[in-house]
């Protein structure tokens, strides 16, 4: 049940992935294209495909299928995934939509760091691990166990992930800090109308 729990784990990761930017296939050009690693016809057929390959691949790894095949082939995406990260900041770039589950909102300033290709570089050494050590066969029961506890653990990452960024622990509200610098606007307002 290990290997089925890790597998839908890594399985699970790629379908977070992958499933929002099957929709959004322009925001999947514009996060490629901002890498600034392909030549324009490749940065379009890879717009295309990747979502339906991280789809597939996270498919097959959380449903049991193919277990050494889809190792592989979330051990190659999660690869290409570090050198697109790691290349762009050795470059010194880091001011672009890493696009890895989400894209940049609207007005929001998209950037990438370290933490991006260290995650990359850990999911593909942990598929890589996959596929080294894949069992002969599980059961139906082990891989329905495991799927459901990996999504368990996903649904609890993805919960903490959308707390952190509405809640600031160690922080002053943006709300406090505003209506203090109303107030003190408001003082300098009322001055400059009294004074001579």
């Amino acid at each position: 049940m290990i290997w089925s729990f890790v597998a839908s784990l890594v399985g699970g990761t790629l379908l977070a992935a992958g499933v929002p930017k099957i929709r959004d296939h322009d925001a999947v050009l514009r996060a490629v294209r901002g890498y600034r690693l392909l030549p324009s016809p490749l940065e379009r057929a890879t717009a295309r495909v990747l979502p339906w390959a991280e789809t597939v691949v996270g498919a097959l790894l959380v449903c049991g299928v193919a277990d050494r095949a889809a190792g592989a082939a979330a051990a190659a995406l999660f690869v290409a995934f570090f050198v697109g990260l790691t290349a762009n900041l050795a470059r010194g770039r880091t001011e672009l939509d890493c696009g890895c589950f989400a894209f940049a909102q609207h007005g929001e300033a998209p950037r990438i760091g370290w933490f991006h290709a260290a995650r990359a570089a850990a999911l593909a050494l942990v598929s890589l691990v996959l596929v080294v050590s894949a069992p002969a066969a599980t059961t139906a029961a082990d891989t329905a166990a495991g799927a459901v506890l990996a999504a368990t653990v996903l649904a609890g990452v993805l919960a903490a992930a959308q707390l952190r960024a509405v809640v600031h622990l160690g922080r002053r509200p943006v709300d406090e800090h505003l209506s203090r610098a109303s107030i003190e606007l408001r003082a300098a307002s009322t001055l400059s109308r009294y004074a001579p």
